[in-house]
């Protein structure tokens, strides 16, 4: 479903907007996030102290050099009656806007969607603020600081930035199953697109869930590196869950299969 205007046209989007989804199993119930499309292009890089952008690996630099749209929260959270956010959005003169309906108990389905229709709603204000792009104020933009277009922001790597660490675990358990079924296929292309994706959704993953040996053994070929992947992905929740009493048994599982 495409984003449709309660309030406000989307011919000429204010640039600010309550997106609201309904709840699947009780249409009652309203979900939503606050889409904001910022007027100029905001460069975060120029905020990072030296040291710190020094630090940064030149793709992540690039990454917050521009931001167009941003979805507050990034994911969809249960609101108040629809006749509240009307109200709100009438007094706010936001535009309101309805993309569709969610399944609560999704939420990766509810984050993407929060950025995805946040994206589409960006593209029609960005489609509208091309018929006064060359007013004065405008036109002194310099060509580094132009609007990009919204196909250029990575959606997925958006979504990685807000993900949980159970959220994260989660994904890599869905990944090592990818893993293994293209390793049994011969399969190089789905193997080194899983391979790169375990590896984003991992990076930030703390220490103590030893993210880098799950991967190795995920891509280990065989039944020995199926089942380490296994005992790590197990341990990582056993360790978010706080269930310490059942780590020990679990870690001495992996030596015996490094070991054997």
């Amino acid at each position: 479903m495409s984003i449709q205007f309660l309030r406000g046209n989307s011919q000429t989007p204010r640039g600010h907007a309550i997106l609201i989804a309904h709840s699947t199993t009780d249409t009652s119930t309203i979900f939503f996030t606050y889409c904001i499309v910022t007027p100029m292009p905001l460069s975060m890089g120029k905020y990072l102290p030296a040291f710190l952008a020094a630090q940064l690996p030149p793709e992540e630099m690039r990454e917050a050099a521009s931001v167009s749209v941003v979805p507050i929260p990034p994911m969809l959270e249960e609101a108040g009656s629809l006749e509240q956010l009307e109200l709100l959005a009438e007094r706010r003169d936001d535009d309101l806007c309805d993309i569709g309906s969610i399944n609560p108990k999704d939420e990766m389905a509810r984050m993407q969607q929060a950025v995805e229709r946040c994206q589409e709603y960006g593209q029609l204000y960005l489609n509208y603020a091309s018929s006064f792009a060359q007013t004065p104020f405008i036109a002194e933009v310099g060509p580094e600081d132009s609007l990009s277009p919204l196909d250029d922001l990575d959606t997925e790597e958006l979504l990685m930035q807000t993900m949980s660490d159970r959220q994260r675990l989660t994904e890599l358990g869905k990944l090592i199953g990818t893993a293994r079924y293209a390793l049994e296929g011969h399969d190089s292309r789905e193997l080194q697109d899983s391979k790169q994706r375990m590896q984003r959704i991992a990076g930030p993953l703390p220490e103590k869930y030893r993210s880098s040996e799950l991967l190795a053994a995920a891509f280990d070929p065989g039944e020995r590196g199926a089942k380490l992947a296994q005992l790590y992905l197990e341990r990582g929740f056993k360790l978010l869950d706080e269930e310490y009493a059942e780590i020990p048994g679990i870690e001495r599982a992996i030596r015996e299969l490094r070991e054997g």
